[in-house]
């Protein structure tokens, strides 16, 4: 699956040198940092949504996808732990869902 080979390829280069790669140079400037740019892309998503431009929209889709892995990354949150409370909640009413938190 390409989420979980992009997920391994960040993890690999977490202890790179961040001059070798952007992944490693957002990983290098820490969690805090990695959130932020998450939070750029996702309201680049957004912004790409409301306007209506699809291919813009998937480019967009795309970075927050990656940045996300970046964060969990540098928080040692796995994709795999992601994958696995989706899975926990599928069959579950998201209404429920929310109701049980």
């Amino acid at each position: 699956m390409t989420l979980e080979r992009l997920a391994a390829t960040i993890a690999a280069r977490k202890g790179a040198d961040p001059d070798s790669s952007w992944t490693a140079k957002l990983l290098a400037r820490g969690p805090e940092k990695c959130a932020e740019k998450f939070g750029e892309e996702a309201v680049e998503a957004i912004i790409e949504a409301v306007k209506g431009d699809r291919a813009r929209l998937t480019s967009e889709a795309a970075d927050v996808l990656y940045h996300l892995l970046v964060m969990l990354a540098a928080r040692d949150v796995a994709l795999d732990e992601v994958l696995a409370e989706l899975e926990r909640r599928e069959g579950t009413s998201g209404l429920a869902e929310k109701a049980q938190r």
